[in-house]
């Protein structure tokens, strides 16, 4: 991960995500996942362009089972759209910018 997008944890994720001031896209991803890594540029250049108004977060599954089984990650990569700690969206599968955009449009 770069400076763009945010390695969270199971320790981490309620103040990263929940008490995050605005909107925060959390990828729940794995190493070993090829569409993750696939989606992983396209991350980094979202948190890029909506800097101050989106953070990006990135959720290791393997690493962060509480997470993962809290929000009942069945597939990876899965996005989640939070605003103020409430989660607002969901999608599962490697989505394009444009579809990443259109699922945080409304969040903004």
């Amino acid at each position: 991960m770069s400076g763009s997008t945010i390695a969270t944890s199971d320790s981490t994720f309620e103040a990263d995500v929940l008490k995050a001031e605005g909107t925060v896209l959390v990828d729940f991803w794995a190493n070993w996942c090829g569409p993750c890594k696939q989606i992983a540029p396209v991350l980094e250049r979202l948190a890029a362009d909506y800097a101050g108004r989106l953070k990006v977060c990135k959720l290791d599954v393997d690493s962060n089972k509480k997470i993962s089984a809290q929000y009942n990650i069945r597939a990876i990569p899965t996005l989640m759209v939070f605003k103020a700690g409430e989660k607002k969206e969901e999608k599962a599968g490697a989505l394009t910018k444009l579809q990443m955009e259109e699922l945080i449009k409304n969040y903004l």
